[in-house]
């Protein structure tokens, strides 16, 4: 039987803490996705193997595999949750410096080793930090605190997406990747000073149980049906603005912008509109829940497509550029919210780290393996006409709203409510 007496951390407490662990956790799948895309293109390196470069990310996809053994066993120093923080964010950190050393065009598979290298231990990190914030946070701070953590994840764009770009202009590559990396240290440093939270039952005894009893669990709760549907939208909700921002930064550079202007750019619509958006989004989810956030946000993170539409047509203007950056970054972080935070109650405090993982592995399937396609897809029609498939491809996670998440009802968490 779960623990009834969750007491939480202070609301400043779990503010700072989701900030800095949510920041932690998003740079280095920046990193990979911003920084590491516009390296290998002003290297020279083609577009289709920018794009097939998505499939370092594997990882994010297949972290389940081993996320039984994180919620098995303990390493010897900080408690289960947070010596495995530690030790993923300080590989995280040694990786990320190590890959700027080495040259793109001439040494091409070792920089694709030291982005798998750092995918692996990131895609680590995210699953023992998701189980420290579902069982720290209480149900009724895990809304705002989720959407402040999911914004700290999006702020953190800033660093790869618009620091680092600023700096390769005056400085060279090893030294911007020495730069960037360096940013983890703020999450290493929250790792130490917060506390390690209260379990709500036994650690699984056998690895054996680790793995099986968290599927039993989630498939036998409301019938296979049910898991097959919640599985589906886990899948779809996020899948068209994860293509549609896959290759954002070569976009903006074919357009004709320079590294600094999108550096710029991002650094100043980026900021404010996410500000805003985890400002909404902690606002919104406490006073109406997260089933109404994920059809509003739903709908803004589709719409938010259709800027890159307008954008591929109008050409380098930097004032649209500023309002499609600006409109993504609020409405797709608002997104990103709802959508965490609706993964966190389908969670099981008793089986943490690997259902968590399992959820947002699927949700980083599109992220992977289908935006390894989109070079391709680009090559063959265009900017303007992916950019609206993309479009098309948000809606099927819309339609499963009225059976995942009702309007006229809120979404809450079984386990703590029924006990």
């Amino acid at each position: 039987m779960l623990s009834t007496e969750h007491v939480g951390p202070s609301k400043t407490k779990a503010l700072l803490v989701c900030i800095f662990l949510g920041f932690s956790s998003g740079l280095p799948l920046f990193i990979l996705y911003n920084l590491l895309s516009a390296w290998l293109k002003s290297e020279g390196v083609d577009l289709k193997a920018i794009g097939l470069f998505a499939l370092v990310g594997i990882p994010y996809t297949w972290k389940f595999l081993w996320s039984p053994a994180m919620d098995r066993f303990q390493l010897p120093f900080l408690g289960r949750r947070r010596g495995w923080m530690i030790a993923t964010q300080i590989a995280v950190m040694l990786a990320v410096i190590l890959m700027g050393q080495f040259n793109p065009r001439t040494e091409i598979w070792t920089v694709v080793f030291l982005a798998a290298i750092v995918a692996f231990f990131s895609a680590s990190q995210d699953i023992v930090v998701d189980a420290h914030r579902r069982e720290w946070l209480t149900e009724e701070q895990m809304g705002s605190g989720t959407a402040l953590f999911v914004n700290a994840y999006k702020l953190s764009t800033l660093v790869p997406g618009s620091l680092s770009l600023i700096l390769s202009d005056v400085l060279t590559w090893d030294w911007v990747f020495f730069v960037t990396g360096l940013f983890m240290l703020p999450g290493i440093l929250t790792t130490l000073l917060v506390p390690e939270p209260k379990m709500y039952g036994p650690a699984p005894k056998t690895l054996r149980e680790a793995v099986i009893e968290p599927f039993n669990e989630f498939i036998q709760r409301q019938g296979w049906k049910h898991a097959l549907i919640v599985l589906a939208f886990i899948f779809l909700y996020k899948l068209g603005d994860s293509m549609a921002t896959a290759l954002a930064t070569p976009f903006y550079i074919e357009l004709g912008f320079t590294r600094t202007e999108i550096g710029l750019v991002a650094k100043n619509a980026g900021l404010w509109a996410s500000i805003l958006g985890g400002i909404l989004g902690a606002y919104w989810m406490l006073k109406t829940g997260v089933n109404r956030a994920l059809w509003l946000f739903g709908v803004l993170q589709a719409l938010a497509i259709l800027g890159f539409v307008i954008l591929a047509q109008t050409g380098a203007d930097l004032w649209l550029l500023t309002w499609v950056i600006g409109f993504e970054a609020l409405s797709v972080g608002l997104g990103t919210a709802a959508f965490t935070s609706y993964i966190a109650l389908e969670t099981n405090p008793r089986f943490t780290a690997t259902q968590f993982a399992l959820f947002t592995s699927l949700s980083a399937v599109p992220r992977t393996f289908i935006n390894a396609l989109t070079g391709y897809i680009v090559e063959v029609t265009g900017w303007t006409n992916f950019f609206i498939i993309c479009f098309v491809l948000a809606i099927p996670g819309l339609l499963l709203l009225p059976k995942i998440a009702p309007w006229n009802k809120n979404k809450k968490s079984e386990f703590e409510s029924a006990h």
